[in-house]
């Protein structure tokens, strides 16, 4: 009798601590998820349009306005760049006037970092300026820096390179 009544007074306590729990209110550290997926999801379309007309007159600065100084690129494929000058400077020799990067569909994922920003995953093809094709795709994964209404890119990890096998 004393074990269930003892189990009786435990699980009361813990339905009491979770209720407690649930209703309290969200912290505000960190923006409500959806409103950081549009947020992000947001930046993503601006960052990678100015990508996609790098070769355009001012683009390539616009695009670079996105990344930290000291940004570090990883890339499968390509290595590493430890700053925004190299990554740009990689950018302006193999992508503007060569291909746009697309973000597939349904792909994009969004999770908030504690007291900094976001990371950011997902999969984008690669499409060929001249020839319209979609030959190749990619995972990545970009963290997001936060500070006051600025938001910027730290990290870029770009790897698993692979014909695209989704219709172009």
């Amino acid at each position: 009798m004393y074990k269930l009544a003892a189990s009786i007074v435990m699980v009361s306590a813990l339905m009491a601590w979770g209720a407690s729990v649930a209703a309290s209110p969200p912290s505000t550290n960190t923006p409500p998820v959806d409103s950081l997926f549009d947020k992000i999801s947001a930046l993503d379309a601006a960052v990678f349009d100015a990508f996609n007309h790098c070769s355009e007159p001012g683009q390539l600065e616009r695009h670079a306005s996105y990344f930290a100084p000291d940004v570090e690129f990883y890339h499968d494929q390509g290595g590493v760049t430890w700053t925004r000058d190299a990554m740009i400077a990689n950018t302006k020799k193999n992508v503007c006037n060569h291909f746009r990067r697309e973000l597939i569909p349904g792909t994009l994922k969004v999770y908030p970092i504690k007291d900094f920003g976001a990371i950011e995953q997902g999969v984008h093809r690669f499409c060929q300026f001249k020839t319209g094709d979609c030959e190749g795709m990619a995972d990545f994964v970009i963290v997001w820096r936060h500070q006051g209404d600025q938001w910027q890119i730290t990290r870029v990890l770009s790897y698993g390179h692979r014909p695209n096998k989704q219709p172009g």
